[in-house]
Formats: C-alpha cells, structure tokens, sequence
C-alpha cells in the first residue's frame, strides 16, 4: 500500500472516531465543560471534543438569577452542564448549571417528600394566588391560602424572608416543567392543635392569665394567650364605651386578660380585658353616700322617670314618683333635658350598679330644714 492511500486511510479513520465521539454530545444530556470566559451575564463554556463554544446565560446559573457572574466563576473551571442546544447557523448552543442540579434537587426533593419531612423556602416574589419560593434552588409556589392560619390581604410582607414548609404537590414526570407546591398552613395547624390540647387542659374559666394582642377585627380582639387565640368582644375590651377596637388597643401589646369562658368542643375561648380591672364606676359610687344632696343636669327623660348626671360618665336616675309631688305622667311635665336639679341621693345599689334620686325628698327636707330655722327664731 502507497504511503498517499495509507494517509488517507488513517485520516478518514480520525474523522470517523471524531464523528463518534462527537456524536456523545448531544442536547438534553449532562456533559462536563470548561469555562473559556466570565462575564456580567453569561459564561462561554467549552465542552472537550465539541468544536464550538457554547453561553451559559446568568438565569442558567442558579435560582434565584444572580446579579453579576463575576466572582462565581473563574476560567478553566471544570463545571457539570446540561446541554440546552447545541446551536447551529447563527444560533448559540446554550447549556445550562441550573438543569444538572435541579435533576439531583427533584430527586432530593422526592426524598424529603417520601419521608415527609419539612423543607426552608425564601419567598422571592409575590405572583396571582400565592408566593414563588427558593427551596434548594428550585421554583416552588405556596399558595395564598397556604400560608397563615388567617387570611392575609397584603402577601408582599413574606418577600426575602425563609419559612419552613411542607411538600403538598410534587411532580416530577413533566420534564422541565416540574411542580412543586408547598403548605405552612399545614405545620401552623399542627403546631396550633398541639398547643390547643395543652392549653384546653389547664385553662379554666375566672383564670386572670397574660396575653399579646393578634389581630383587630371590628368585633373586637383576637389575642393570643399561650398559642391558642381567644376573642375578647368589643364590649369587653374596656369600662367605657369603644367605637374601634384600634382606639384602645394595637397589635403586639401584652396585657392581663380575664379567662370569661371555656369551649373544648369548640376550641373557643372568650376573654375580657375590662373585667381585669376595677370598674370605674365603683370608684366614682364610693364618693357618694345614701342621704348626700347633690346637683347635676338632667341628660336623659324616660317613661320610668328621668337620668341625672352625677358627674361625666356617671348618672343616677330620678323615677317618675320622685320628680315632683304631684302625680305625673310624663317625666317632661316635672322637668326637661338640660335643667339643673338638687337632690337627695336614696340608695346606692354598688352590685346592680343604680343610683337612685330624689327631687321632691330633696325638697321636703329642705323645707323641713327652714321650718326649723324658723322655730329656732321665734
């Protein structure tokens, strides 16, 4: 054989083998590669074999993107990268970092989902129905409901923060588009029962017991004593009279609360905040005595009689039999709205919480007083 057809022998023998091992690389396979250069956005990645470079864009490298590639690479590092496309014309083959270790990621993920164990996701972003979060460097999505044990209207508070999460949802059989869906509803609502059983075994009904206000509502407060929440009525949030739950209290506050009542079977638990304090009523009631003349405003007529008040916030009333001596059958035929009385205080009830007045007793005693003056003189 001629030294010329040996030649061309052993070349058509190279570029056989060459054709073969080049035809290892091909796209949707994991090959390694050798970063030729390192920019903002992208690297130039070479594979060993392959004749061209190939970009590996900024949002290939990991999830969440980066800002900048700089310093995250350097050339001639040997990287694992699967193989998007391998281009061809003017198009550029692109291979991708993140691919390769979210095929180990899903497949770690399915342990974890298997065992049914928990997982930390940071929320990256706000989206229609729930949060997308970070979970070993893969897209993951909780729902909105899935998030707190309550409602929430404003979602872009949990941005940047790291919740541990349950796997409700995992689908890997649908190639690049795999699910993943999570609950820290779920672990909220086991921590809560756990919580629930301890508290429901001890709480009593007339136990005074320290709390932090949760949320506001236009009802009243819920508050959270030990875990479990309890509803403090409107009515029960203070002595006086509360148009906004929000004028006397603010979420975060720690306060004493009065344990009103106990439902095991309805895990329900009412609170009083005012009932842990001296009504201020008693207070005012105490500077009085049954037999004291007094003078005071008449604020309120009524078909039983009329209401005095004593002093701001606190009143007596005056009964139709004690308006005036005569018989009446209206108390605006003895007095109006606004008038300023005297009159004699007949009976202090501290438990009913009455104060009971007298205009004609006030009257009679007063004149009983200067007759006896009179006497006295003569």
């Amino acid at each position: 054989m001629s030294e010329d057809v040996k030649s061309v022998d052993e070349k058509n023998e190279m570029k056989e083998l060459l054709e073969d091992y080049l035809a290892d690389v091909q796209a949707n396979t994991v090959v390694k590669g050798r970063v030729v250069k390192v920019e903002d956005d992208q690297l130039i990645v070479g594979i060993t074999g392959y004749k061209k470079d190939l970009i590996l864009p900024k949002k290939e490298w990991s999830f969440p993107e980066p800002e900048t590639l700089q310093g995250l690479a350097e050339v001639d590092d040997e990287i694992d990268v699967y193989v998007v496309s391998l281009g061809g014309g003017d198009n550029e083959g692109i291979v991708s970092r993140t691919r390769v270790e979210q095929m180990h990621a899903w497949d770690e993920m399915q342990e974890i989902y298997d065992r049914h164990e928990v997982v930390e996701a940071q929320v990256t972003q706000v989206v229609k129905g729930g949060l997308v979060v970070s979970v070993n460097g893969l897209r993951g999505f909780i729902p909105a409901s899935q998030m707190e044990l309550h409602f929430v209207k404003d979602l872009s508070v949990y941005v940047g923060q790291t919740v541990t999460a349950e796997i409700i949802e995992l689908d890997t059989t649908r190639g690049n588009k795999n699910r993943l869906v999570l609950s820290r509803r779920r672990l909220l609502e086991e921590e809560r029962d756990k919580k629930q059983e301890e508290v429901f075994s001890t709480l009593e009904a007339g136990q005074t017991v320290r709390g932090t206000v949760k949320r506001l509502v236009d009802y009243g407060a819920f508050i959270d004593i030990g875990g479990v929440d309890g509803l403090a009525h409107i009515s029960d949030l203070s002595w006086e009279r509360v148009k906004q739950p929000s004028d006397v209290l603010t979420v975060g506050q720690e306060l004493d609360v009065y344990v009103k009542a106990v439902d095991t079977e309805t895990k329900r638990i009412s609170l009083s905040i005012k009932d842990t304090m001296r009504d201020p009523w008693l207070d005012k009631a105490e500077k009085y005595a049954e037999g004291d003349y007094i003078e005071g405003k008449v604020i309120k007529l009524t078909d039983f009689g009329a209401f005095m008040e004593i002093e701001p916030g606190f009143d007596g009333l005056i009964p139709m039999g004690e308006l005036c001596e005569k018989r009446i059958e209206r108390a605006d035929e003895a007095v109006h709205t606004g008038d300023m009385v005297r009159v004699k205080v007949l009976r202090i009830d501290m438990k009913r919480k009455r104060i009971s007045l007298s205009i004609t007793r006030a009257k009679k005693d007063e004149q009983a007083g200067q007759a006896e003056e009179q006497t006295a003189e003569e």
